[in-house]
């Protein structure tokens, strides 16, 4: 054996035998050497690393000790959304979703996939040939942030997976957290240092995920739980329970508490189950998820907005406090919304001090009674969220104690409106306003409104903190010596983000119409909007009654052509509701909106917004088309962009109403629905050829 073969077959050795050490450790919690015995392997393999640099490995475990701290996260574009739960308070909610699934399904009974809801970080891992090769954090479902170095600090998580046909590449997700006598020791270390302790278990897990120094993170005792698979994964196993065993077989930490329960009865007998042992679990949850099992079922159900229709959260009550109310303010979110919150004498519950409690909106407040000076009950609604939930007992309620809603926005004088049917009371100045300022400007930068590129969190906070955008349109008068001198942004950085402001001075009208982040104005009711309108002219000079008073005149004159067999006229913008049309109206005809409007489309250094063409290479009618597996020439949003853009739309499931199924690699399940229903299959250059290139 040459001298170079033995230390690379000493360190392979050394790799292998302190990864089985912290699985043994962190996950089977069934240690066989000592800690010291333990820090003489891992020193032997840091000493061998070091002088033999040619043998470092990614998947070595001498990477958990963390890297040099990073400038800035990447964004990370997950392949499949991580989209969040709905959730059931109660046990009426549950038996109405499991009535729902088994409406879809036709059947009887469901089986269903329980398991304990960790209050943590939801994270996806990316393997190929089972190495681990990248992490991110959920983000806001379909964007999170690359946190790869730090995820390779967590002990529990494998870095390499065995060998095997289903690692080739392999989605995992799952969810980072701490154990509570880590959480608590973390904190004697933070109060021993003089530093700030940690509210509670959720926020010190996040807050060390998202360290750009993973020294540091590698220094807390984070854990990870696998709780499912990417769904382009997901047809390599029959039900969700199999997925987990599998994963479990691969050296991922599964919770020992999950289960597989039998129709309704079985679900909440196991929350009831779960709950008796809440307080003795090593780790925080809030609830139990319930997951349709079959996983040719999940696929069925499909979706609805950004939540499975074959998945619910089931939470358990919040922890309650009673403290007293000294005064009740407002509160400005990020897009208009004005709440009252009620300023609180400090009170702990669940863990955490609270001195604030939202009280949601007037009604609720109204409803509730609430008054400065009264004594409350307070809770954390989801352990997350304070709450008043009721008054316990009055106090003086003199007139100065009683609230009312301005009419004004208190952070930029612009009139406040509560549409009807809405509870929320808003801010219309949505594109001046202060408070809305960086909302504003992170939705219109954002993938599917003007599409950005390198404006993120960090630079608008700069770029607002600083003065240097007040509004979008400042966002076009921008020069790269101004973004190189904020922090973190270097020459090559500032230039890549004014090329990216440039690529995007020519915008079409439904994408900057969804850009100005109109209340209730989607991408899709944006849509509609440019097709009717055509022109942003002819948009910010409509007549919005007019066009009620036209709407419901043709829907009357539709219910007599029916009767009398006649074809119907076209209902101009079906699809947008009295509501939304008068947020339209208030949000263009605000004066403050209307200027920057002005300035973002001023013909020397702002945006061309490109009038709306009717649908070419379109069918007369519309077609409906079902997406699935990975196409090798464009992403899933170009393809559904491109359907769309013909006058098509895209669902989510495959059903007797599809026309097409477009299938790419991983195609899964949905191929085998298309073909047992007999649905048309095309492939990506069927589809452009159906539709007509762009």
């Amino acid at each position: 054996m040459s001298s170079h073969a033995r230390p690379a077959a000493r360190a392979e050795a050394l790799r292998r035998e302190i990864e089985r050490h912290n699985h043994l450790y962190y996950v089977r919690d069934a240690p066989e050497i000592t800690d010291a015995e333990y820090d003489r392997l891992f020193r032997e393999l840091v000493d061998l690393e070091s002088a033999h640099p040619e043998l470092a490995s990614p998947d070595s475990p001498t990477q958990r000790v963390g890297a040099a701290p990073l400038p800035e996260f990447a964004e990370v574009r997950h392949r499949t959304p991580m989209l969040s739960l709905a959730n059931a308070f109660d046990e009426d909610e549950v038996r109405a979703f499991d009535r729902r699934v088994r409406e879809a399904l036709e059947i009887e009974a469901v089986e269903y996939a329980a398991d304990p809801k960790f209050d943590g970080l939801a994270v996806s891992l990316a393997y190929r040939k089972g190495v681990f090769v990248q992490g991110a954090t959920r983000g806001d479902g379909a964007t999170g942030e690359d946190v790869t170095p730090n995820l390779r600090t967590v002990r529990s998580l494998p870095l390499r997976l065995p060998q095997a046909p289903d690692t080739e590449a392999l989605e995992v997700r799952g969810e980072v957290l701490f154990y509570r006598s880590d959480f608590e020791k973390l904190n004697a270390r933070q109060r021993q240092a003089g530093e700030k302790e940690f509210a509670n278990p959720r926020n010190a897990a996040a807050g060390s995920l998202r360290l750009l120094d993973s020294r540091i993170t590698a220094q807390r005792p984070l854990r990870f739980f696998a709780y499912g698979t990417g769904i382009a994964a997901k047809a390599r196993w029959k039900t969700h329970s199999d997925a987990l065993d599998r994963l479990a077989e691969l050296g991922f930490p599964v919770c020992r508490e999950r289960s597989v329960a039998q129709g309704v009865e079985g679900i909440l007998q196991y929350f009831s189950r779960i709950g008796k042992k809440r307080d003795q679990l090593p780790y925080a949850i809030d609830g139990v998820v319930y997951k349709v099992n079959r996983l040719d079922w999940q696929d069925k159900l499909g979706f609805v907005s950004r939540a499975p229709r074959f998945a619910i959260a089931h939470k358990y009550p919040a922890e309650e406090q009673t403290t007293e109310v000294l005064r009740i303010e407002v509160q400005v979110g990020r897009s208009g919304v004005l709440t009252p919150v009620a300023r609180l004498k400090p009170v702990e519950v669940g863990g955490v001090t609270v001195t604030n409690a939202t009280l949601h909106n007037e009604d609720d407040l109204r409803r509730k009674d609430v008054w400065a000076g009264d004594t409350v009950v307070v809770r954390r609604a989801g352990d997350v969220i304070p709450e008043v939930v009721s008054v316990r007992e009055k106090g003086p309620r003199r007139d100065r104690d009683r609230f009312s809603m301005p009419h004004r926005c208190p952070v930029c004088e612009s009139p406040v409106i509560r549409l009807p049917g809405e509870a929320a009371a808003r801010c219309t100045g949505g594109l001046y306003c202060r408070a809305q300022r960086k909302q504003a400007l992170l939705h219109f930068v954002g993938r599917r409104a003007m599409d950005i590129e390198g404006i993120g969190d960090k630079l608008v906070e700069q770029l607002v903190d600083r003065d240097l955008v007040r509004s979008p349109a400042d966002l076009y008068r921008l020069d790269r010596e101004a973004l190189a001198g904020l922090e973190r942004m270097a020459e090559k950085s500032a230039q890549n983000v004014i090329d990216s402001i440039r690529r995007s001075r020519r915008m079409d009208l439904a994408r900057f119409v969804f850009a100005l982040g109109i209340p209730g104005v989607g991408e899709e009711v944006a849509k509609i909007l440019a097709r009717h309108f055509g022109s942003l002219r002819a948009l910010l000079d409509a007549d919005w009654q007019a066009l009620g008073t036209e709407k419901e005149a043709v829907r009357k004159d539709n219910a007599k052509r029916k009767k009398k067999g006649a074809a119907p006229r076209e209902v101009p913008l079906e699809g947008i509701g009295p509501e939304i049309m008068e947020s339209i109206d208030k949000f263009v005809h605000q004066r403050h909106n209307r200027e920057v409007i002005g300035k973002l489309v001023d013909p020397v250094r702002g945006v061309t917004v490109t009038d709306a063409a009717s649908p070419k290479g379109a069918r007369a009618e519309s077609m409906t088309f079902v997406l699935t597996g990975t196409l090798p020439g464009m992403t899933r949003d170009e393809a559904r962009a491109l359907i769309e853009a013909r006058g098509h739309r895209v669902s989510g499931s495959v059903s007797k109403k599809t026309d097409y199924l477009v299938a790419g690699e991983e195609a899964g399940s949905k191929l085998e629905q298309a073909r047992a229903l007999g649905i048309p299959v095309l492939d990506e250059g069927e589809l452009v050829q159906l539709l007509g290139k762009r």
